[in-house]
């Protein structure tokens, strides 16, 4: 008897010109077919449209329940990996009173100079408010329950994250005028420049995508003059696309493919993370164009252990400072400090001048390099727990 063969050995590394760009055209010239999404009310530019009153007849019952996810899953993994719900959220009343708060919210911070930075947008092109999802509880416990009791909200995100998932949410305000983002993938790998990005291996570019669901509820009409988010359907299926869609070749192919739905007041929006989009330009004078983006995490995004990564990084920083021969700084920073910058409170640690706040561990390498006192370094660390605290 023959031994099965092996499968091929897959390259471990993705480089700035990785991917194959005539592949990735090919992938996003495929259509939506009827038979592929047969619980949509419509398909508009190969985006499957659902209805929010059969999402939530859907919910109640536990086999439609699981046969709409299975849908959805398809949807955001193989298919054009983005979906729209229309009267996801059907209460006008619920949705305006949530609108207020919003833009309470904005005033009081924009008064008090709070905030400010994006991730992919120029300043002044729109108003953030970070961690909506607290502000919106704290400011209005009874609005926030009815606001996420939608079912749609919940649907989507066990769909493609499963039980247990961690919501967080920030609004972001478009106001007339505002230009375009540039066209990107989003968090995790793509908050990373290219550099950081390529130090991970292929099968981890695989993984990002399976982290975090993003989602957008309008919170006004939003027509396609008001910049409601440019998308490129089933461009989640190209693995290289986190480093090469920054290139030329593929902004341009964005910028002549991509497809725009207007949304009214209580529609919501889902798509996989690792769909090429970005927010469109507000080409209005008189419309602020405001929605609450949903950014959903898995459960399993976590350690195991709760770790005090400051105080561990101030112990060791004095036997790092020495350049104690045999012990290599970046191996120990590594296993000691954290070096990711997120999660954040993105009030006191915006992403300004970058798509990411810096990390513990690269101030601890800073003060390694620089020869910092204990008193430099425990200065910093305070500050950056003080940023990064509830």
């Amino acid at each position: 008897m023959n031994a099965p063969s092996r499968p091929a050995r897959r390259p471990v590394w993705i480089s700035p010109d990785s991917g194959d760009f005539d592949v990735f055209k090919a992938q996003v010239a495929q259509r939506t077919r009827a038979e592929d999404v047969p619980q949509a009310v419509d398909i508009a530019q190969n985006i499957p449209i659902y209805s929010g009153q059969t999402v939530a007849v859907a919910a109640r019952d536990p086999q439609s329940r699981r046969a709409l996810t299975a849908e959805w899953a398809w949807v955001f993994a193989d298919g054009p990996g983005i979906v729209v719900i229309r009267d996801a959220l059907p209460d006008a009343a619920i949705v305006d009173r949530a609108t207020a708060i919003f833009e309470t919210i904005i005033a009081a911070e924009k008064a008090a100079n709070q905030g400010g930075g994006d991730h992919f947008a120029k300043p002044g092109a729109n108003d953030r408010i970070w961690n909506s999802l607290e502000k919106h509880c704290l400011a209005d416990p009874a609005n926030f329950a009815a606001y996420y009791s939608a079912d749609t909200l919940a649907l989507a995100s066990e769909a493609w994250l499963g039980p247990a998932y961690q919501m967080t949410a920030q609004v972001n305000r478009v106001n007339p005028g505002g230009a375009a983002q540039v066209a990107h993938r989003d968090y995790h790998l793509g908050f990373m420049s290219a550099e950081q990005m390529a130090r991970f291996p292929a099968h981890i570019h695989g993984i990002s995508p399976l982290l975090t669901l993003q989602g957008a509820v309008a919170h006004c009409d939003m027509a396609v003059e008001t910049g409601p988010t440019m998308m490129l359907p089933f461009s989640q299926q190209f693995h290289e696309g986190y480093l090469a869609f920054s290139r030329p070749e593929y902004q341009d192919h964005f910028a002549k493919h991509h497809v725009q739905l207007p949304l009214a007041k209580g529609d919501a929006l889902f798509f996989n993370p690792a769909v090429m989009h970005g927010a469109g330009t507000n080409r209005t004078s008189d419309r602020f164009r405001m929605v609450n983006l949903l950014q959903v995490s898995s459960a399993f995004g976590r350690a195991m252990e709760t770790v005090d990564r400051a105080r561990m990084s101030r112990a060791v920083f004095p036997v790092l400072r020495q350049g104690v021969s045999g012990i290599d700084v970046a191996n120990v920073i590594a296993a000691t400090a954290e070096g990711y910058p997120f999660p954040t409170n993105l009030d006191r640690n915006p992403p300004i001048g970058g798509l990411a706040p810096r990390t513990m561990a690269d101030f601890l390498a800073q003060a390694v390099r620089e020869g910092w006192t204990d008193q430099q370094l425990d200065t910093v660390l305070a500050d950056l727990e003080r940023k990064n605290a509830t």
